[in-house]
């Protein structure tokens, strides 16, 4: 790979970059430091993506909300969580999760729930209680959904 691009060829580049999946400006940013360009030609070619549609914070934002949920099954904390450490605004985080119907977002909890249960091969019914706890909370569900659904599946015993 060559160190140096011109204007031209990093914007060819980094719209191709852009254009083959969604990207935040933070991920851009950072592809065009590794061009080795400097501020000024960053903010120019961040500006060319912006006008030319390339780079849109709302759009990844909402395409990412609802392919975490869908694919991933990831709760709204983890990809409220995940947009921030993009530097993605709180306006666009709120805009993003409305991606997620109430309806899809509790049959996606529902069915991982139950899943989870049933795989976890545990006869201790705390252990079994905690590793199921552990395992939702990391994918990023509200803890009150969590303990409701717990208590609920230890008494269909």
């Amino acid at each position: 790979m060559k160190d140096i691009f011109s204007i031209k060829e990093a914007k060819l580049k980094i719209e191709h970059f852009c254009a083959y999946q969604e990207r935040c400006h933070e991920e851009v940013v950072s592809k065009l430091w590794s061009m080795k360009l400097d501020q000024n030609e960053i903010d120019e070619v961040i500006v060319h993506l912006i006008e030319h549609n390339f780079l849109n914070e709302a759009r990844f934002a909402c395409s990412f909300a609802r392919g975490k949920h869908r694919i991933k099954n990831w709760g709204k904390i983890r990809i409220t969580n995940e947009l921030k450490m993009r530097k993605i605004g709180q306006n666009l985080i709120n805009l993003a999760l409305k991606e997620i119907t109430p309806e899809e977002y509790l049959e996606t909890f529902e069915n991982l729930a139950v899943r989870n249960w049933k795989s976890i091969p545990e006869n201790n019914i705390l252990k079994k209680r905690k590793k199921f706890c552990d395992y939702m909370l990391r994918r990023g569900f509200e803890s009150n959904l969590i303990y409701d659904k717990v208590r609920e599946l230890e008494n269909e015993k």
